[in-house]
């Protein structure tokens, strides 16, 4: 019994660093919610659960239901955050989000990924509309 107690303690303390490293770090986590053809959210929040929680009522005030609003993509830390617009052939239209990424450049190279077989997915357009960085600031094309 003296082992598990010991065990019990040892992770209730590294789970209580970890908790007030994340507060101090000011770290973010950042959400993407998605109703195909109707509408998204997007947050960046102290927490997954809250990003998420955030970017649902997002994507519900602009029009999408609540089946329809699904969680595209969440991470945390947010890092880095790519979205990319793609449309195939008939007009079907959605957006891929892609988050994590250590580095703007990585999440444009992501982004660059995904379209690289466009032509052969069916896609008429694939291009990366947004780059988000980990507080949840939006930057559009052109990426400088």
């Amino acid at each position: 019994m003296t082992a598990m107690r010991r065990f019990l303690t040892i992770l209730c303390v590294t789970l209580s660093t970890v908790a007030v490293q994340a507060q101090e770090g000011g770290r973010k986590a950042i959400a993407y919610v998605q109703a195909p053809e109707m509408s998204s959210g997007l947050c960046a929040e102290k927490d997954a659960a809250s990003a998420i929680d955030c970017a649902v009522k997002q994507c519900l005030e602009g029009g999408g239901t609540v089946e329809a609003c699904v969680v595209n993509a969440v991470c945390y830390p947010g890092n880095w955050s790519v979205d990319v617009f793609m449309m195939a052939d008939g007009g079907p239209h959605w957006h891929q989000f892609s988050c994590g990424w250590q580095s703007k450049e990585l999440a444009l190279k992501a982004a660059e990924l995904a379209c690289s077989n466009a032509q052969e997915s069916g896609l008429i357009e694939c291009t990366a509309v947004q780059l988000i960085d980990e507080d949840g600031t939006v930057t559009e094309p052109p990426f400088n």
